[in-house]
């Protein structure tokens, strides 16, 4: 018998418009990364992508999507986290040059500084900030 094995997983949660939302959508994420080398520099992609999402969109809502790829060996070859807000903004996210003074316009150049790539499209009926982070390569006696 066969088993069918994908070399993806994915995970797909809807958050609603709410603060409380963050850190349920970081915990889960550190849930299912526990002892990945890149758990907490996933957490807190997802804590300012979601942030974002709250922050600049009409209803806050917003869909976290993690993929995992795998190598043919099962080895942990990368992760991408896609979080796609509810819309209603003219404006599309950015990397801002705020002020010290300025407590907030620094979560996509944080993105930008852990994600390996980091993308973006859509328009005013939702936009998805994807970011990709890829392993250092494993040692030759690991997975």
């Amino acid at each position: 018998m066969h088993e069918y094995m994908s070399r993806f997983r994915v995970w797909v949660v809807t958050c609603r418009g709410i603060p409380q939302e963050i850190s349920t959508a970081r915990k889960f994420v550190r849930e299912i990364f526990d002892g990945e080398p890149w758990a907490d520099d996933a957490a807190l992609i997802v804590t300012e992508l979601g942030t974002n999402a709250l922050a600049h969109t009409t209803g806050g809502d917003f869909r976290l999507t993690l993929t995992l790829t795998l190598t043919l060996t099962r080895c942990p070859e990368g992760i991408t986290i896609a979080v796609t807000d509810s819309g209603g903004t003219t404006t599309c996210p950015h990397i801002q040059d705020p002020t010290t003074d300025n407590t907030g316009g620094r979560g996509l150049a944080l993105v930008h500084a852990y994600a390996d790539i980091v993308t973006i499209h859509g328009d005013h009926r939702g936009q998805t900030v994807t970011a990709e982070l890829r392993p250092k390569p494993p040692r030759a006696d690991s997975c």
